[in-house]
């Protein structure tokens, strides 16, 4: 498959819609002085591409309840258990990210939970799977970069 090119007006499009992915393509046209039509083609074409694949929706897990974050890197007795492993992580709604990894672990997964107790049992689920060796908790106590356009930007530089 070809490398799609992407031009300037296709950058600023994919900047917007990672600000807000509900942002009506007219307001978008509007501010490019472009057609909502060639928005709505130039995005149709991107989605073909794989370039954007569906939207997502941003939720503040504080207000939620949510705030305690840990992440938690699991060592496995044998790495070939790693599929079977993954597959009751994700039985666990709370582990919202798993990473198969290289280095010191095997599996580095991200955990949401209301309180530090709710972590302890997210963690002890994880501990009571079958082929989990141990696992290593780091409890994160802010966010302090989450910066999706950072990157897009320095990927349109490299293009």
């Amino acid at each position: 498959m070809a490398k799609f090119k992407l031009d300037e007006v296709d950058h600023q499009i994919l900047d917007m819609l990672i600000e807000n992915t509900r942002t009506p393509f007219t307001d978008i046209a509007k501010k490019l002085l472009i057609s909502a039509g060639t928005v709505h083609v130039r995005v149709k074409k991107m989605e073909e591409a794989g370039i954007i694949e569906g939207s997502s929706l941003t939720l503040d897990y504080t207000k939620l309840g949510y705030a305690f974050i840990a992440y938690v890197g699991i060592y496995l007795q044998n790495t070939s258990q790693t599929k079977f492993v993954l597959e009751r992580i994700a039985e666990i709604p709370y582990v919202t990210v798993a990473h198969i990894t290289t280095g010191k672990f095997n599996i580095f997964c991200k955990v949401r939970a209301k309180d530090t107790n709710h972590a302890k049992e997210i963690i002890f689920k994880l501990d009571d799977i079958d082929g989990v060796y141990r696992t290593e908790t780091m409890i994160s106590l802010e966010e302090s970069i989450n910066d999706k356009k950072r990157l897009m930007h320095s990927i349109f530089q490299d293009m």
